[in-house]
């Protein structure tokens, strides 16, 4: 059945065509499984709340007729703005607009979040720019440049909030930098999400073709209720495509957890137990919650383009599982620089066990990609990955803030297969880390926190971090290991030194290479203790004796790579070209908003190649003992490249199959 819904309608209706409902909420209270929910151009002030599940063979479809013209937003207009002072206006809001959740109340806070407690989930907009948040009317009364921001220019719009108890009103100050507000679009977040079921388990629908915007979404770490702008709330097999989301205060899509009363916000609110303890609680208890390949994730997430959210393109702890993320467009993450703590990135995943993430675009973000913990059968590849750092000039970032890089992966045991993308940021990717396979990716950056960066971060004695690793392509924990390190392999990659590491004290790593694994053994120097066993039955003092060997690092393997610029290999590497004679000059271009990259490397290549890496070249991951597969279980050959070319019988090394094709448009 086909449910209408026209905001622009002159009376509510009954759903059909010719009376379609004014609210999608209306439509959303009736669909049933099979039904289709198809909204005209318009603006919905709603948070739509479907309340029925489709199921696999007859989805609940929401979609805009014309795409991205039925635009769902949890703002709201404000024209009844006064003149306070200089550039400052002030307006009252009655507070019954908020319902129980007053955004101008509510402070971003909880587990991980290391920033200053002093930012609401409210936010002001004046065509569609988000002001800046103070913490008194005289800062907002400056409106001074924010230096910390990635668009210091838009920095000086500033606001302010104070509750009126008096007559229950929520007072909003806002700095518009001489314009009037009342002959502008001005609006002001309200409602806490826009597309969100409010229960759990209602599995397949399908949103598609929408504008979603503007939502007062809170702190989502892993170990507490995940909202987003818009998501399946603990559920199954949505599909989120052709959407533009954009401007959550928090997460834009959260494909996360569920709430669970027991341990939410643990840490930041009963003190007692770190928060890595109620991550394991977390992990085991969503098991008894449901958590079984049979019940949750393997949601689709295609052709969106998301921006302007202040912590999150995507987040999603558990929940995310077994789900593909392809052809996006994730940029503009995080960019005000109000928040920080260790959950902001473009996408922020934990246990994204057999999740596929390809061909989608990483810009602009402070940090594109993160998979933290059981990144188990998460396969990462032709993306495009660039401009994931700070603008020159900008103030050192906000304490509490991560790091920039391309990708991070924390703490897992694998298999992990990053292939065939670009990594064109100053730092590549971040591995504190075990069980990678790097394979055919162009790679800018450097490698940081190599060996290190798994302890729980606090004062005292380290404390090393166990962390679960599954029953390959299931979410059943298998076991708990801390990291070894090592159990990397590194096939066919391009290694350009693009930046000059010449920080006599960097923070971090800036040589771009594998030179960082110098200290790692091959495997065979690893296997050399328990070769004198092989075969036998262990005995007398045996196990003590390998306790040594059984925690020392894992081993590393590395082919077929090229360096140039200055960046350094492995020093135990057999099989790879070292050119650092010949300036190699590489630029990013973008013309009329196709990327396209400007590069001589390929003149200096020549016929250097290696073989077709595959499946059994890669072997297993040292912990779950689990083939570097699809989540299906078949081999994997990587003999297509960042396009979908064909490689032939031997390749050369890199994402592209030829210089030519190289130069052709990336994005």
């Amino acid at each position: 059945m086909k449910i209408y819904v026209d905001g622009n309608a002159k009376f509510d209706g009954n759903g059909t065509k010719d009376r379609p409902y004014k609210l999608i909420n209306e439509a959303a209270k009736v669909a049933m499984p099979g039904d289709e929910v198809l909204v005209f151009p318009g603006t919905y002030h709603e948070n739509v709340n479907p309340v029925h599940a489709g199921t696999k063979d007859a989805r609940i479809v929401y979609r805009s007729v014309e795409p991205l013209k039925a635009v769902i937003t949890g703002a709201e207009q404000v024209k009844a703005w006064e003149k306070y002072q200089g550039n400052v206006w002030v307006a009252r809001i009655k507070n019954g607009v908020f319902g129980s959740y007053n955004p101008y109340t509510t402070y971003v806070v909880g587990d991980w979040y290391f920033g200053p407690v002093n930012k609401h989930t409210g936010a002001v907009y004046m065509n569609d720019l988000q002001f800046y948040e103070t913490v008194s009317i005289d800062e907002c009364l400056k409106g001074d440049v924010y230096p910390r921001s990635w668009d210091q220019a838009n920095s000086v719009y500033k606001w302010y909030t104070e509750q009126d108890k008096d007559n229950n009103e929520t007072v909003i100050y806002a700095n518009f930098q001489g314009k009037n507000p009342n002959e502008q679009d001005v609006d002001i977040n309200v409602r806490r999400e826009v597309f969100w079921p409010q229960e759990t388990g209602i599995n397949y629908i399908t949103v598609s073709g929408f504008n979603l915007n503007k939502a007062a979404t809170t702190w989502a770490p892993p170990a507490a209720y995940q909202d987003g702008l818009i998501g399946p709330h603990w559920s199954k097999g949505w599909i989120i495509e052709d959407c533009d989301i954009s401007h959550s205060r928090c997460a834009g899509i959260s494909l996360g957890k569920y709430k669970d009363p027991d341990n939410d916000h643990y840490f930041t609110y009963k003190h007692v137990k770190s928060p890595t303890q109620m991550e394991r609680d977390a992990v085991c208890l969503g098991q008894y919650h449901g958590w079984l390949k049979e019940k949750i994730g393997h949601h689709i997430v295609r052709r969106c383009n998301i921006h302007n959210c202040e912590q999150d393109g995507i987040v999603g702890r558990q929940g995310c599982v077994f789900s593909l993320i392809e052809d996006n467009h994730i940029h503009h993450i995080n960019n005000m620089q109000e928040l920080a703590g260790a959950e902001i990135a473009g996408i922020k995943l934990h246990a994204p066990i057999d999740v596929i993430i390809r061909r989608n675009h990483f810009d602009h973000t402070t940090m594109g990609l993160w998979c933290d913990w059981e990144a188990q059968g998460t396969r990462i590849t032709q993306n495009l990955f660039d401009h994931n750092y700070a603008p020159e000039g900008t103030a050192p970032r906000l304490d509490g803030a991560m790091p920039s890089q391309d990708i991070w992966v924390e703490v897992s045991h694998g298999p992990t297969t990053i292939d065939n993308n670009l990594l064109l940021s100053k730092s590549s990717l971040r591995i504190p880390t075990e069980g990678l396979a790097v394979i055919h990716n162009l790679i800018l950056g450097s490698f940081t926190y190599v060996g290190t960066g798994t302890d729980y971060p606090g004062n005292g004695a380290p404390q090393p971090r166990f962390t679960p690793y599954h029953i390959p392509h299931r979410t059943e924990v298998a076991g708990f290991m801390t990291i070894l390190h090592g159990d990397d392999r590194f096939y066919n990659n391009i290694f350009l030194q693009n930046w000059p590491a010449q920080d006599p004290e960097p923070e971090d790593n800036e040589e771009v290479g594998t030179a960082v694994f110098d200290d790692y053994p091959t495997y065979d120097e690893w296997y050399q203790p328990f070769k004198p066993l092989e075969g036998k039955a262990a005995k007398e003092n045996d196990m003590e004796n390998l306790m040594a060997a059984q925690f020392s690092h894992l081993p590393v393997w590395s082919s077929g790579n090229v360096y140039l610029n200055g960046a350094k290999a492995w020093k135990k590497e057999t099989h790879d070209l070292v050119n650092d004679r010949d300036q190699i000059d590489f630029k990013l271009v973008n013309e009329n908003g196709k990327l396209s990259i400007k590069t001589n490397l390929y003149d200096f290549i020549g016929d250097f190649s290696d073989s077709i890496i595959n499946t059994d070249v890669l072997g297993k991951a040292f912990e779950p003992e689990q083939r570097f597969e699809t989540p299906d279980g078949d081999d994997i050959e990587f003999s297509e490249d960042y396009f979908g070319n064909h490689r032939g019988v031997s390749t050369i090394p890199g994402p592209f199959v030829s210089g030519e094709d190289a130069m052709t448009t990336l994005w």
